[in-house]
């Protein structure tokens, strides 16, 4: 149980106790302020009987127990416990007993002080001492302090035992509370960036046949307020950690895939990110200038670790020129411009003389992947350097109609199944081929003016063959898409790109797919992400096991996958706003709808998205129309 408002955390089993086993505690900023805090009444500990988030940043527990002999089985006490990722919990208890009740309440508290990082690998001390510090503890170690005070303030304060002691009154079928808060000394009560009235995500709602797209969106857009994080040194610029517990901080591909996910949301959670990377963009001269810097990380089974640095320098200028279709102001654009341009232009010397963007190591990899993202890039680009009128964009489309050509020769392989892509071609040539759900992002080909998808690497004869293959039974677990292939060597449904399900890659089938008219298998794709959704409670995690879907049966965890993240809460938005296939382009006045004609939710609303800066709400019908029923003044509807 997870409670997240960054940097803020609080994690605990459904027993609702904090015992200090595992991860269990609350965090400020990667350090656990509180690892232990057990509740007993009358001497006894509650018997756990309900468990369930309220709301992103708070759980709810319930427990029950007996105090009079003569009630049989029946509880006369229920103990309610609302915990708080800001550092907060109330205890309250609720007496049905016939007669006034005093009962002790005994609270135990205990913390390590210890950083997430330390929590992970197990190299954690022992508790501290406490000390008695005004209603409650505090404990101190060179790391830091924390504090728990009480209100109302305890009987008693035992510093030996960690123990704060009351003696409560219950009147006959009523109530009493006390509340507990936990800070790190010098440190206020939590200010969020999700929390403020400026958010940058729009409080969008949706409604109609299928209540699951309700409750969907609702969570993510929770998740995803939870996660914001506020640029310390420019407190007006916010963007989403990557996720919870292992990556509270930002990643920058996360951020801004996450961000374009979002866009139907507004462009402000587009600008803060676009604003903060631009800060890290790495200066030149030398072949790293332009970069947005980033991580490896692993690619699976059959090919080695890439950078996550160049996929978030071709994701800037694409993030840049789709928010501005949506409406980011002009004024924000052309001051982002230049970063972008630094990214082109990387991309530019970093192809050389040759075609395609290579690994940046001698003798690099040539992957399918980073072509698509460098393609789009430059289409993207293009536009928007001619928008502010930059040179470059006529260079940038030729590179990029070469790489068409020669990529639909030089990675299709063929097969008995009329081929696929390959993943990648090493040095010699040579293709690697498995089938995996790398091949997704050549069908996220970006939006151009008037509403138009940007074209794409493949042809269309080789975009019905990946389609199939991606609405197969090797791809699709029935739970969404698998990252590699069941029958390629390696697969692993546990795999992180070895067979697992990625909500990010999923997402980006369904809207690819249904954009390329291929929208049967984008509904299969759909409907098994939404039965995932349900059985997570609405929580996606990044990731799940790629086990095939069997009756009555439900996806296995991954136990490394962090749930709440960024870019699985911003699927979700992008999974179901794909349903209406809204395609704006503000600087024109415009939107155009191509909403999924076989209508696979039935009747479907959305309210309080945003498109040029204003309110936007859209209905799809169960025959697959779509109407638009609010909209900034001016905006005509395409065709």
């Amino acid at each position: 149980m997870i409670c997240v408002a960054l940097p803020g955390l609080a994690i605990s089993t459904e027993a609702g106790q904090l015992t200090g086993r595992g991860l269990e505690g609350f965090y400020r900023a990667g350090r656990r302020v509180l690892s232990r805090c057990e509740v007993r009444v009358a001497g006894q500990e509650p018997l756990p009987v309900q468990a369930l988030l309220a709301a992103a940043d708070r759980a709810r527990f319930v427990g029950t127990l007996r105090t009079l002999a003569q009630t049989g089985p029946d509880p006369d006490v229920c103990v309610e416990r609302n915990r708080f990722a800001d550092g907060t919990e109330r205890i309250t208890l609720h007496s049905s007993a016939p007669r006034p009740l005093r009962v002790p309440v005994e609270v135990a508290l205990g913390t390590d002080l210890a950083d997430l990082r330390a929590i992970a690998s197990g190299e954690t001390g022992p508790e501290l001492p406490a000390g008695v510090h005004g209603s409650g503890l505090r404990w101190s170690c060179a790391a830091g302090t924390a504090t728990v005070t009480a209100e109302p303030p305890p009987a008693d304060a035992l510093a030996s035992t960690g123990l704060l002691r009351w003696e409560l009154l219950l009147p006959p079928g009523g109530s009493t509370s006390l509340e507990l808060r936990v800070r790190p000394d010098g440190v206020g009560p939590l200010r969020t960036a999700g929390r403020a009235a400026t958010s940058p995500l729009a409080p969008a709602r949706a409604e109609g046949d299928d209540p699951r797209a309700a409750t969907l969106l609702r969570t993510s857009i929770e998740d995803l307020q939870a996660l914001l994080l506020r640029d310390a040194a420019h407190p007006g610029d916010v963007h989403l950690a990557a996720g919870v517990p292992w990556r509270c901080g930002p990643a920058p591909e996360d951020a801004l895939v996450a961000a374009r996910m979002v866009l139907p949301l507004g462009t402000g959670l587009a600008g803060g990110t676009l604003r903060a990377l631009a800060r890290t963009q790495l200066a030149g001269p030398g072949p790293t200038a332009g970069m947005i810097p980033g991580p490896r990380r692993d690619a699976g089974p059959h090919l080695p670790p890439q950078c996550t640095g160049a996929e978030a320098t071709l994701l800037f200028p694409v993030l840049l020129a789709e928010a501005r279709r949506w409406g980011l102001p002009e004024q924000e654009a052309e001051e982002l411009l230049p970063a972008a341009e630094r990214c082109l232009n990387w991309l530019r010397r970093s192809v050389g003389d040759g075609l395609y963007l290579r690994d940046a190591h001698p003798g690099g990899l040539v992957r399918c992947e980073t072509q698509a993202h460098a393609h789009r890039a430059a289409l993207l680009g293009a536009d928007l350097l001619d928008a502010g009128g930059r040179p470059g964009g006529e260079g940038l489309r030729q590179w990029a109609q070469s790489l068409r050509q020669a990529f639909r020769a030089d990675f299709w392989v063929d097969d008995r199944g009329g081929g696929r892509p390959a993943a990648a071609r090493i040095q010699d040539s040579r293709p690697v081929s498995p089938l995996g759900a790398c091949a997704v992002h050549l069908l996220d080909t970006g939006l151009l003016g008037r509403g138009e998808p940007a074209p794409g690497l493949l042809d269309k004869v080789q975009t019905e063959h990946l389609a199939r293959l991606l609405g197969g039974p090797l791809m699709d677990s029935g739970w969404g898409l698998r990252g590699l292939g069941a029958k390629e060597p390696g697969h692993n449904p546990f795999g992180h790109r070895a067979g697992a399900v990625r909500i990010q890659e999923t997402a980006l089938a369904v809207a690819g797919l249904a954009a390329a008219d291929y929208e049967k298998e984008a509904v299969a794709l759909l409907r098994g992400v939404l039965a995932a959704a349900e059985a997570f409670a609405y929580r996606l995690p990044e990731m799940y096991a790629g086990e095939q879907r069997t009756q009555g049966g439900a996806p296995l965890p991954h136990p490394a996958a962090c749930r709440p993240a960024a870019i699985p809460a911003a699927a979700g938005v992008l999974l179901l706003t794909t349903l209406a296939g809204i395609r704006p382009d503000a600087p024109a006045g415009t939107v155009t709808l191509r909403p999924m004609r076989s209508a696979p939710l039935g009747e479907i609303g959305f309210t309080g998205l945003r498109v040029a800066g204003a309110p936007f709400s859209v209905r799809v019908s169960r025959l697959g129309l779509a109407m638009v029923e609010e909209a900034a003044d001016g905006l005509q509807l395409g065709v």
